[in-house]
C-alpha cells in the first residue's frame, strides 16, 4: 500500500501542469453535498438528465452512482470515488478526473472531450485485476490530456483525436510514468493527430484504428494487432514494432521516420 501510495504522489508532482490548464479547478472544494447529488439523480429523467455543470464534486463518494446521461461539463471530479459508478453516455466534456477513483466504473460512449484524466485509480493494487477494469467502450476523449493505465480494458471505437497522451519526460524524476494500452480492445479507435510519445500499446487490439498524424514516436506496439489500421503521416521514430501485425495497413509509406522504427518487418 505504501508503494502505491508512493507512486501517486510522484503522479500528483507529474500531473500538476496539466491540471493547472484543466478546465476545471482541482483545488476547489465541494460545492454540492452527496445528499444532493443523489436527489438530482433520483429526479433526473431522459428528457431532463441531472445537471452538476460546473459544479466541484471534489473528492465525494459517488461510488456506485447512476450517473447516465447526466451533464456534468467542467465539473471538478479531482479524486472523487466513482467506483462501479454508471457513467454511460455522461457529458463530461472539460470535466477533471486527475486522481479519481474509477474502478469498474462504465464510461460507454460518454464525452470527456477536452477533459483531464491524469493518473486515475483502476486498481486497488499494482497490478490491474480483470474485475476490476473501467470499460470505455465508444468513449469520446477528443482533445483531453490522458495519462492513465487501461491495460487489458474495452475501448473499442474510443475517439483520441488531438489528444496528448504522452509521458512529459520534463516532468519526470522517479521512472517513466505513461498510458499503458496493453492488451486492450481499441478495435476502430481514433488516434488522428494524437500525441503518443511511449504509449504502451503491446499486444493490444487495435485493427482498423486510425493512427493518422499521430505521434507514435517510441510508443510500444509490440506484439500489437494493427492489421488495417492507418498510419499515414504518423511519426513512427523509435517506435516499437517487433511482432506487431500489419497486414492491410495503410499508410506506412507515408508515415515519418518509418526507418526509425524498431523491429519493422514489411509485409508482416
Amino acid at each position: 500500500m505504501l508503494k502505491l501510495v508512493a507512486v501517486m504522489a510522484v503522479v500528483v508532482c507529474v500531473a500538476a501542469p496539466a491540471m493547472a490548464l484543466s478546465p476545471a479547478d482541482p483545488e476547489t472544494a465541494a460545492n454540492v453535498t452527496l445528499e444532493q447529488v443523489k436527489a438530482a439523480l433520483a429526479a433526473a429523467t431522459p428528457e431532463h438528465p441531472a445537471d452538476f455543470s460546473g459544479k466541484s464534486l471534489r473528492k465525494l463518494d459517488l461510488s456506485k452512482l447512476n450517473f447516465t446521461g447526466a451533464k456534468l461539463t467542467g465539473a471538478n471530479l479531482f479524486s472523487a470515488k466513482l467506483e462501479g459508478a454508471n457513467m454511460t453516455r455522461a457529458d463530461l466534456t472539460g470535466a477533471n478526473l486527475n486522481l479519481a477513483w474509477i474502478i469498474h466504473a462504465n464510461f460507454t460512449d460518454a464525452s470527456l472531450r477536452d477533459a483531464s484524466l491524469v493518473a486515475p485509480i483502476v486498481a486497488e493494487g499494482m497490478t490491474v485485476k480483470a474485475g476490476e477494469v473501467p470499460i470505455f467502450k465508444g468513449v469520446d476523449l477528443s482533445g483531453a490530456r490522458v495519462q492513465a493505465r487501461f491495460t487489458g480494458g474495452d475501448l473499442r471505437g474510443a475517439k483520441f483525436g488531438g489528444a496528448d497522451l504522452s509521458a512529459h519526460l520534463q516532468n519526470q524524476s522517479m521512472g517513466l510514468l505513461h498510458t499503458e494500452m496493453g492488451s486492450a480492445n481499441l478495435e476502430g479507435a481514433d488516434f488522428s493527430k494524437a500525441n503518443m510519445g511511449h504509449v504502451d500499446l503491446s499486444f493490444a487490439n487495435v485493427k482498423g484504428a486510425n493512427f493518422e498524424g499521430a505521434d507514435l514516436s517510441r510508443a510500444d506496439l509490440t506484439g500489437a494487432d494493427a492489421r488495417d489500421a492507418r498510419f499515414s503521416g504518423a511519426d513512427l521514430a523509435g517506435t516499437e514494432l517487433h511482432g506487431a501485425h500489419l497486414d492491410g495497413a495503410k499508410g506506412l509509406d507515408s508515415a515519418k521516420n518509418l526507418d526509425q522504427a524498431r523491429g519493422y518487418v514489411p509485409g508482416r
